[in-house]
């Protein structure tokens, strides 16, 4: 074991995405950072949209150029009810330039993102990695000890967890969660088609949810095709050929003959938030702050808000003699973070549960406000601004 001790203004446990842009801004805000996460390559072909207000982060960040290349503009969003009722909702298709913007974001496979991340963090002075995970986490009044896996000890004034949703950081905080599993899953998976998706997201609602095709570069799309635990394994177990053919029946065609790619996921959907976003001297971002189901492109848009606000938060406190770690600190960032986050996980909520709904009025008020929705301008350029950033932050 080392027993030297290394101390730094923070220490950003977790190497995902959220994880990786929190030390990264936090560095670039004038923090001592240190960044403890495992260095291993990126595991899945998953992807991710990214909404405006993300690539604008990542762009002042110095990340976005590194991995522009890889993305998909998403120019227009669909929303189609397929549920096959007697009371269905209209088609609403929502258009980037209606509100004045050439694309609502871009989506990408996680693996460039994460790489563009990594290359980034390891030009900076001001960010230290730790290629180790973190075993114990003592936080007390004077500041956080960390001592990791190998046997390195680290302290730090304030410690965020990054650490996914079975976080360490969260459980050293004392920070309670509430959750509930949804009785769904997502399967995903990525596809080559024969006709160009002309950078348009297409979002089928089922009676067991939403099956999305997301733009990638080229003649390609991501799906993520949510319906229940038994129809997600059923879809998971079956070949190439099978799968390419449920793909394209999903799709209705719209993007012509489908070919799978290698590479699928499936896993459970939960919503689960903690009581608090910070406490004893440890902050959450990413999936430690925030699950939700693949729902708006919500997930990893709001874990950038999250790394983004931290950066905030504590550049300025460092730059005023403050500790970083303070409850008063801590308290800024509970407030930046609560309205956004709870906010946008109620509204997910709600429309995965009217979705589900075998209650004819629900499906009726579902039906009507998206009409409402789909035909009044002013309401359906709301409902675009808010999906990029909650107003607030404009």
């Amino acid at each position: 074991m080392n027993d030297t001790k290394q101390d730094y203004d923070v220490i950003v446990i977790g190497g995902g995405p959220a994880g990786l842009t929190a030390a990264i801004a936090l560095g670039d805000a004038g923090a001592r950072t240190a960044l403890l996460a495992r260095r291993v390559p990126y595991g899945d072909n998953r992807t991710t949209a990214l909404l405006g207000a993300s690539t604008d982060l990542l762009d002042r960040l110095d990340v976005w150029r590194r991995c522009a290349g890889k993305a998909a503009a998403l120019k227009t969003m669909r929303l189609v009810d397929d549920t096959g009722r007697l009371i269905r909702a209209p088609e609403v298709r929502f258009s980037a330039d209606e509100i004045g913007r050439e694309q609502f974001g871009f989506n990408i496979d996680n693996r460039s993102l994460v790489a563009a991340l990594e290359e980034r963090a390891g030009e900076m002075s001001a960010l230290t990695r730790f290629d180790d995970e973190a075993a114990e986490i003592h936080p007390d009044d004077a500041g956080v000890s960390v001592l990791t896996r190998q046997g390195q000890r680290l302290s730090a004034r304030l410690v965020v967890g990054a650490d996914g949703r079975n976080s360490l950081a969260r459980e050293a905080a004392g920070i309670e969660t509430v959750s509930r599993e949804l009785g769904q899953s997502a399967l995903t998976f990525n596809i080559a088609h024969t006709r160009s998706h002309k950078n348009v997201s297409t979002e089928f609602h089922t009676e067991h949810g939403p099956c999305v095709f997301v733009p990638l570069s080229g003649d390609r799309s991501s799906v993520v095709w949510v319906s229940t635990p038994k129809e997600a394994a059923r879809l998971m177990a079956l070949g190439d050929a099978e799968l390419s053919e449920a793909a394209e029946k999903q799709s209705h065609s719209i993007l012509g003959r489908v070919q799978v790619e290698p590479g699928r996921h499936v896993f459970p959907l939960a919503i689960k938030r903690p009581r608090q976003f910070a406490r004893n001297r440890v902050a959450l971002v990413g999936e430690s702050a925030h699950v939700l189901p693949p729902i708006g492109a919500q997930g990893l848009n709001m874990g950038l808000r999250d790394a983004a606000d931290i950066a905030d938060v504590v550049g300025p406190a460092i730059a005023h003699g403050e500790d970083p770690g303070a409850p008063a600190v801590l308290s800024r960032y509970q407030s930046a973070r609560r309205p956004d986050v709870t906010s946008r996980m109620w509204a997910i909520d709600i429309a995965n549960r009217s979705l589900l709904s075998d209650f004819l009025p629900m499906q009726s008020l579902r039906a009507a406000g998206l009409h409402m929705i789909g035909s009044i301008g002013p309401l359906r350029r709301l409902a675009m601004r808010e999906g990029l950033a909650p107003s607030w932050r404009r």
